[in-house]
């Protein structure tokens, strides 16, 4: 049981302890009672999920991607009950498994409207696979050398196709334009792949 040792401190162990889907149900209950309140916490809520920057992202999936260790790729590759799998094929899986968070939330953004913050977390996975591009690493990655680059043309081409009803032709040659900034060997695959899914 907390201690109270002055006015509200109990309840604010007690909100510091909540689980993300607690907090959520209280957040909900919040805004039933008091509507008014809506509009300064969708205000906040865009602050929060715009606050991670471009080389803050890069430098997170840049160490996800190069920190997937081998005893990971042990327990994935080799002989299972449902068959064999290729070590290079598990550590494709675990690298792309390692990205998901990055991905799913830059997609959430873009069903949010976000499309500046979207647009951002787009090109900070870029940024961080490019820079892990070349990395000798005693990790997964040495098996799956061509990942980023791979990679890298799917996650443009999950937020073309994602946003290509809310971007313009000029918002889109923007957006390749800030990709080549951050990785400007794979331009080519940028316009290839939003080529493509700008058709799809």
């Amino acid at each position: 049981m907390a201690r109270r040792t002055k006015s509200g401190k109990q309840a604010a162990d007690i909100l510091e302890r909540l689980a993300s889907e607690e907090a959520v149900a209280v957040l909900h209950l919040l805004l039933g009672k008091h509507p008014e309140l809506r509009p300064e916490v969708e205000g906040m809520a865009k602050n929060v999920m715009s606050s991670n920057s471009i080389e803050d992202i890069a430098a997170d999936v840049f160490s996800a991607v190069t920190g997937v260790d081998l005893e990971a790729l042990h327990g994935r590759a080799g002989k299972h009950s449902w068959g064999y799998v290729e070590p290079n094929e598990a550590a494709w899986e675990l690298l792309e498994e390692a990205l998901d968070d990055w991905v799913d939330d830059m997609k959430r953004k873009v069903e949010a409207d976000m499309l500046t913050a979207a647009q951002g977390v787009c090109v900070g996975i870029i940024a961080g696979l490019y820079n892990a591009r070349n990395v000798a690493s005693d990790g997964v990655l040495n098996w799956a050398p061509d990942f980023p680059a791979e990679h890298a043309g799917y996650v443009v081409q999950q937020f073309v196709q994602l946003c290509r009803y809310k971007m313009n032709a000029g918002a889109r040659e923007h957006l390749l334009k800030t990709l080549t900034i951050h990785a400007p060997g794979w331009e080519d695959v940028f316009h290839r792949v939003a080529e493509d899914a700008g058709k799809a």
